[in-house]
């Protein structure tokens, strides 16, 4: 049994390492999806595809999770809902599940006959990336809400420099 889960990764952090270890407790193979791979430099999206993806394939190093069972795959945005469940399949090997806790990606891949499967939410109000951005902003702790794994590329790439100078307005 081969799953997908699609998520923008901005930045991968403790409550996507729980429910990926989760998956692969259900199923033989995941594909996890970075959704929004076009997108990088802002403040919602301050990290590239590639960065997001070495930050996804360390982390699961660090966690001694099997490799062989887990593909990563860049996902663009296409802004067109009744075309994106065919546009996530072009992207993508062929899987038969669907992991999501949103809505609307529930309700497409239902409509497009695939089996849709919750997941719970680990400390959602800590584990989410617009929460970790803000504090990289805010200059308080964000390291403990991801994998040491996460907190080197970020160093190594100087994203919370990035971020704080993206996130100021060119008018003064």
């Amino acid at each position: 049994m081969r799953a997908i889960l699609i998520g923008r990764f901005q930045p991968p952090h403790l409550g996507h390492m729980e429910v990926i270890k989760k998956i692969l407790e259900e199923v033989d193979e995941l594909i996890i999806g970075i959704g929004s791979a076009q997108e990088s430099h802002t403040v919602q999206n301050p990290f590239t595809a590639g960065e997001r993806m070495l930050m996804l394939l360390r982390s699961l190093v660090e966690e001694g999770l099997d490799l062989s069972r887990i593909l990563v795959v860049p996902i663009p945005d296409i802004n067109n809902n009744a075309l994106w469940v065919s546009h996530v399949l072009s992207f993508s090997p062929p899987f038969s599940i669907v992991y999501t806790r949103n809505p609307l990606v529930a309700r497409l891949f239902k409509e497009a006959g695939f089996e849709v499967r919750s997941f719970p939410a680990y400390s959602r109000r800590e584990y989410q990336g617009t929460e970790i951005r803000r504090r990289m902003l805010a200059g308080e702790a964000w390291e403990h809400l991801v994998p040491k794994a996460v907190v080197e590329v970020i160093k190594e790439i100087k994203g919370v420099e990035r971020l704080k100078e993206i996130s100021q307005s060119d008018t003064a």
